[in-house]
């Protein structure tokens, strides 16, 4: 698979003075361009926000939990709002391997109420959501619709899109480019120029549908409470992992894995999701599910050092087409990154078209926003884990040993006495070939990292 693949030169170039049509472009109706529309609409200024699907949401897989203190800033009260499926009170990590499960399971609560900390949400609903806020705030949503490149002035800048409709140019002082994690107008506009390759995980996702009464009663919740699993060792040796989540009536059941092991094992995604609905820790909660969706997404896991440039002269990129995913094995978040980036880059918009200077050095205060908050903040601190946790011995000897470590520890092997922790330690590193420095290096950068 070719990285940063796609269009590098079809941008067009507008020999006379560009008439600006709108304000400000944003291409893609994810949660990024929603914010970003709706920052810009709120302003006072003319905002396009283009979605090529039927309907904001219509082109989106699901796969994970939505974190929403960031709409703080952005929608007050979001909570009474956002359309929710449950509010996540019970987050579990599962450790196994084809026969063994090791489960650290909490729940509190604490996160049952205002302000709330996560939640299950479709994304369907979800997008649509926020590009109707948006839109309710004078932005113009137009579906349907793909930007098929850039329009540049003879200097060089972006002025503007080049769309599928048959009066496809549409010129703007800035561009938002908000297109998903294989995004062409970043491409196009040279914003991948010497950046290492990202690495690009596969999401397959089926959604099962339950009872109500029956998933409150497997995953012991009520209400509007909800439990979110994440999972490792669950993916045949394939670098990636698993999650099972629930809804209001449903659950969704799946996988995250690296495409080129896919291929490499010449084995099909919904094989791994049909070998996970099977194990026995997950049969049970499953059971007795009529599939309601299958679904697939690429997404951008290479973190902080595979990033794009994120301004240019007219244009800013945010979101999955700025690689912002944060994949650091006991954190999996995407779309609050992808509202706050969203957000940031809609006020920068709005400053750089007051101050009439939309330049790369007029649109700075995007990346000095987001240099000051979570969005950069978080990956840069957690850039060395991508290459951890998809790592080998996290992805396949670790799960193996600690599953084999439990199951010694809570044994019982009368009339033999108890071993030791630390000889049952050296006794399951043995059997897998876990070497004492490899163990102490990933550990210090496991604290390195997450400290």
């Amino acid at each position: 698979m070719a990285e940063h693949a796609g269009p590098g030169t079809r941008s067009a170039v507008i020999t006379a003075p560009p008439q600006r049509e709108v304000d400000v472009v944003v291409v893609g109706a994810g949660p990024a361009g929603s914010a970003a529309a709706l920052e810009v609409a709120r302003a006072g200024h003319s905002v396009v926000l283009l979605e090529r699907g039927p309907y904001p949401g219509a082109k989106n897989v699901y796969g994970g939990v939505v974190y929403g203190r960031v709409l703080d800033e952005l929608v007050p009260r979001w909570w009474e709002q956002m359309p929710v499926q449950r509010w996540v009170t019970r987050r579990s990590t599962m450790i196994m391997t084809p026969t063994q499960a090791l489960t650290v399971d909490f729940r509190t609560q604490a996160w049952g109420g205002p302000p709330y900390n996560g939640a299950t949400a479709h994304r369907s609903d979800l997008d649509g959501w926020l590009a109707g806020l948006a839109e309710k705030e004078g932005a113009v949503v137009v579906p349907s619709t793909v930007a098929t490149g850039l329009l540049r002035s003879a200097e060089g800048a972006v002025v503007g899109v080049r769309t599928d409709r048959p009066d496809g140019d549409l010129t703007a002082k800035v561009v938002i480019a908000c297109d998903g994690v294989n995004s062409f107008l970043a491409k196009e506009a040279g914003m991948f120029a010497g950046k290492p390759a990202g690495h690009v995980t596969l999401g397959v996702k089926e959604t099962l549908r339950l009872p109500r009464e029956v998933v409150d009663e497997r995953f012991g919740v009520t209400g509007r409470d909800g439990v979110d699993i994440e999972i490792l060792g669950c993916t045949g040796g394939i670098p990636g992992g698993g999650f099972l989540y629930t809804n209001l009536d449903s659950v969704s059941v799946g996988v995250v894995v690296d495409p080129h092991g896919l291929a490499a094992r010449k084995i099909r995604p919904e094989e791994l999701v049909a070998e996970l609905k099977r194990h026995p820790a997950v049969e049970p909660l499953v059971r007795g599910g009529e599939l309601l969706e299958y679904s697939a997404h690429l997404i951008p896991e290479g973190g902080y050092d595979t990033m794009p440039d994120l301004v240019g002269d007219g244009f800013l990129v945010a979101g999955d087409a700025a690689a912002m995913c944060l994949a650091a094995g006991i954190w999996l978040e995407g779309v609050n990154f992808a509202i706050g980036a969203g957000m940031y880059a809609g006020r920068a918009a709005v400053d750089a078209i007051r101050a009439k200077d939309t330049s790369k050095a007029g649109l700075a205060s995007y990346r000095r926003m987001l240099d000051e908050s979570f969005v950069l903040g978080d990956h840069r601190k957690l850039r060395r884990v991508p290459g951890l946790v998809l790592g080998q011995r996290v992805q396949q000897d670790y799960p193996a040993l600690l599953c084999d470590l439990a199951q010694g520890l809570f044994h019982v092997d009368n009339p033999r006495p108890k071993p030791g922790l630390f000889k049952l330690m050296r006794r399951v590193m043995k059997w897998h070939g876990i070497k004492a420095r490899d163990l102490l290096s990933d550990a210090l950068t496991g604290v390195r990292s997450f400290g």
